[in-house]
């Protein structure tokens, strides 16, 4: 040992194993792979979001009309919303889909205020209950 450091150096025989045997140090269980998939499965995928966007756009290649963001983040809160029924305490997730509530509440006041017209139709398209 030229550097002067003891490995395991006051360590309990059975930390001791568990360290030696693992690649990073703890062997405790992982959730990395588990939050990855988490985490991919909140987001829309490419397929979905351009079926959403061809429903919904006003003309072609319209991606930033509020009929369109409303009906992404009404997809995007449809899933949350899934998740949270199985997962009751993520309260990250739920502080996420409070934010996602707020932005399609305010896109609707702003179509409301703009277009009643587009408004009524978008939410009888939608099944909201406005």
């Amino acid at each position: 040992m030229s550097s002067g450091v003891v490995p395991y150096a006051c360590t309990a025989p059975w930390v001791r194993d568990r360290l030696s045997t693992t690649r990073s140090g703890w062997a405790g269980p992982s959730t990395k792979a588990k939050n990855r998939n988490q985490r991919e499965n909140m987001a829309l995928d490419v397929e979905t979001r351009r079926t959403i966007i061809t429903d919904y756009a006003t003309e072609e290649g319209d991606t930033g009309s509020p009929e369109v963001q409303v009906a992404l983040l009404t997809k995007r809160i449809q899933d949350l919303t899934e998740h949270l029924k199985e997962h009751k305490h993520d309260h990250h997730s739920r502080r996420g889909l409070l934010q996602l509530v707020g932005r399609r509440r305010k896109l609707l006041k702003y179509l409301q205020r703009k277009d009643i017209a587009r408004y009524r139709s978008l939410i009888e398209r939608l099944g909201l209950r406005r």
